[in-house]
């Protein structure tokens, strides 16, 4: 309707559209009441956007090249999003030194994907696919650039915390056992504590 031959894009973004519905379905499953409630609104917002953007370009952009440029524009915002959501993980992973909250391998996959996308793009030179997915490679790079810079520091923070956790689990160990030995002594005075005689 939109912009014709693009079988390739139509393919790979209705999967994630599968996809991710699967995701929010089982949102939606798991999440208390409030959350629930928030995200059916989200959805049911952008559900109307959807069709309200649909209503209009076919009505009043009545070329491709005018469709095209609509939907695509609107296009990029939403894949700069996509790529840009991960900035607040970054921030956090400067701030604590650790990239235990960023997983490598999504990390990796984003920036593969934008690498992929790129490419494809540049063969014919598609503006709507190449900016967006030009900064998700940038993105990407960031990401590898934090990982193999935290990397040690995170090693040695997640080693701190399972000893000071190991410390804590023998120190309950330990209380425990001098209660049991306390409790012990109060059954052998028959509940009473043991009286001093002069």
């Amino acid at each position: 309707m939109v912009h014709p031959g693009s079988i390739l894009v139509v393919t790979i973004n209705g999967s994630g559209t599968a996809i991710e519905c699967a995701y929010i379905i089982l949102f939606l499953i798991f999440s208390d009441k409030k959350k629930r409630l928030k995200v059916v609104l989200f959805v049911l917002l952008e559900l109307i956007f959807i069709g309200v953007l649909t209503l209009l370009v076919l009505t009043v952009a009545h070329s491709h090249k005018k469709r095209s440029m609509i939907v695509g524009t609107i296009c990029i915002l939403f894949n700069i999003m996509m790529y840009a959501s991960p900035l607040a993980v970054m921030k956090l992973v400067i701030t604590t030194k650790s990239v235990e909250f960023m997983p490598f391998f999504l990390s990796l996959a984003s920036l593969a994907n934008g690498v992929a996308w790129t490419t494809y793009a540049l063969i014919r030179f598609d503006p709507f696919i190449t900016i967006p997915n030009g900064l998700g490679i940038l993105f990407g790079v960031a990401q590898m650039i934090l990982y193999a810079t935290y990397y040690k520091s995170t090693q040695r923070i997640l080693a701190e915390r399972k000893l000071n956790n190991t410390k804590e689990v023998n120190l309950s160990e330990v209380v425990v056992a001098d209660q049991e030995e306390q409790l012990k002594k109060l059954a052998a005075t028959n509940g009473r504590a043991p009286q001093n005689h002069h």
